[in-house]
């Protein structure tokens, strides 16, 4: 598929990631540094051209592989993250399986910028994630509906996600570069998945990333808020200091995951520090009636078929992160503190409403189409949680960098008092997440990359509730292709 479009196109395109963290201010025509354009298919394929003509960029990755999980299931080609990298309730025996997305989300974009006046310039970007196996595209809440009504042992790997089978599923926005900011509008990553791209050590990676598999940190608690269909950004660098903004208007009927959302982010970098940069940024954040997709209805050792379900909450956190860069060295850490609470407006979603992946859920309707909504989940009591992570990547040469991360999340026992000498028999008991991961990533051509590494996660205490194992180690390798 891509080298047709190369050979039809002739154009071009700078290797793209699954965002950018941060506007860069356009460069004038005759100060330009950008490649030459591609000429011909072999240029394509063997250089760091890229597809471009008249501004316009078209650009994507393509990322697959294998890997072998202890404990896993099945492949599902609807979901973003295709398998369970990271330990699951459905984890079950051990298997080899295809692994789509294990560094970077495989995607298609369109991009570009056009000069409008001195220091102004119009920027847009369209992406859209798909499954390299499949090439479906990527659409993680109807991945769990796909497994709504079959029992425990016999579910594939879906995983809910902001992810949703749009054709804009990854960004499709519009905005304004200018010496006074970039303000952008419509489809958009949080500020906080921003910030996990930017201080994640495997850079939100699939299989070697819990905050990249889950998007609990992304999406403010809940991973469907990683990104906002109908939102404004605002981003702005004053000296050595930034600060950002974002707003998501609209509700569920524009296609988000929540009826409103706010984001505060303050930052900046300290150079010269010990030979180095030091980055620090602090993201406020509050997401009304957000939405979480699960499967739900029974705990171990019942494995019967769950009902589709989606639990309404007003989550707000803070996030801290940093990284310090000395020369080929780069040192990784982060915090989010995450507080769930009861939806300020349990009727937001009235008996029913159509969830961000195409999917109709109704409340009290298992008897009509196996699905719920849960506007109580938090009435007795707000839920805690905390995310940690630090790490880091050392680039041995130009072309090999080697990576090491570790995760931990705790929650506190929340809500209605329960007997927690045997913990992981209820969900609202404390429980601990720790995953730790290795990865070594060498670019032996312009455009191609082959990694191999390992991740070992395991859930302990309430959040080990209705799980069939605790624990799973990954070892994956991979081949991605990004123009």
């Amino acid at each position: 598929m891509m080298l047709g479009l190369a050979s039809a196109a002739y154009a071009t395109a700078a290797s793209a990631d699954d965002i950018v963290t941060k506007a860069q201010p356009a460069a004038s025509p005759a100060a330009s540094s950008q490649p030459a354009t591609c000429s011909s298919l072999e240029d394509f394929v063997v250089t760091a051209c890229p597809l471009t003509w008249s501004g316009i960029t078209v650009y994507g990755t393509i990322d697959g592989g294998m890997t072998w999980a202890s404990h896993g299931a099945p492949f599902n080609g609807t979901s973003a993250v295709g398998v369970d990298y990271l330990i699951q309730k459905y984890s079950n025996h051990a298997r080899f399986e295809r692994a789509p997305n294990g560094l970077t989300q495989s995607n298609i974009g369109i991009k570009g910028k056009e000069p409008l006046a001195a220091g102004w310039t119009f920027i847009f970007d369209l992406q859209a994630g798909f499954d390299p196996y499949s090439l479906h595209l990527a659409n993680g809440p109807h991945s769990v509906a796909q497994n709504a009504g079959i029992p425990l042992t016999s579910q594939d790997s879906g995983a809910d996600s902001s992810r949703a089978g749009q054709f804009y599923n990854s960004v499709g926005y519009l905005g304004v570069s200018s010496p006074y900011g970039t303000l952008t509008v419509f489809r958009q990553n949080s500020l906080t998945l921003d910030a996990v791209f930017a201080y994640d050590p495997m850079g939100a990676s699939y299989a070697f990333s819990p905050i990249g598999w889950q998007g609990i940190t992304c999406g403010v608690g809940d991973t469907e808020d990683c990104r906002f269909s109908t939102s404004l950004k605002y981003r702005v660098d004053i000296g050595q200091f930034r600060v950002g903004a974002l707003w998501q208007f609209g509700g569920y009927d524009l296609n988000n995951a929540a009826t409103g959302s706010y984001q505060l982010q303050l930052g900046g970098d300290i150079a010269n520090l010990a030979g180095g940069t030091l980055s620090l940024d602090a993201i406020g954040s509050y997401v009304q009636n957000a939405v979480s997709i699960a499967l739900a209805g029974n705990t171990l050792p019942a494995v019967l078929p769950q009902v589709l379900t989606a639990t309404l909450s007003d989550n707000s956190s803070v996030m801290l992160v940093g990284k310090y860069t000395n020369g080929p060295l780069k040192l990784f850490a982060g915090y989010e503190f995450i507080q769930y609470a009861p939806p300020s407006n349990p009727f937001a979603a009235r008996t029913g409403f159509t969830d961000i992946g195409g999917d109709f859920v109704c409340a009290a309707c298992a008897a009509i189409n196996n699905t719920n909504i849960n506007n109580t989940a938090f009435s007795a009591g707000d839920k805690l949680f905390h995310v940690f992570w630090t790490g880091v990547k050392y680039a041995v040469t130009d072309n090999l960098d080697l990576i090491g991360a570790y995760y931990h999340y705790d929650q506190p026992a929340f809500g209605a008092p329960v007997n927690c000498a045997n913990a992981s028999a209820f969900p609202n008991c404390h429980g601990t997440f720790d995953a730790v991961s290795f990865v070594a990533d060498w670019q032996f051509a312009k455009k191609f990359d082959a990694y191999a590494g390992i991740m070992f996660s395991q859930v302990n205490g309430g959040l080990a509730n209705g799980y069939l194992n605790r624990s799973t180690i990954d070892p994956t390798v991979g081949l991605r292709f990004r123009f």
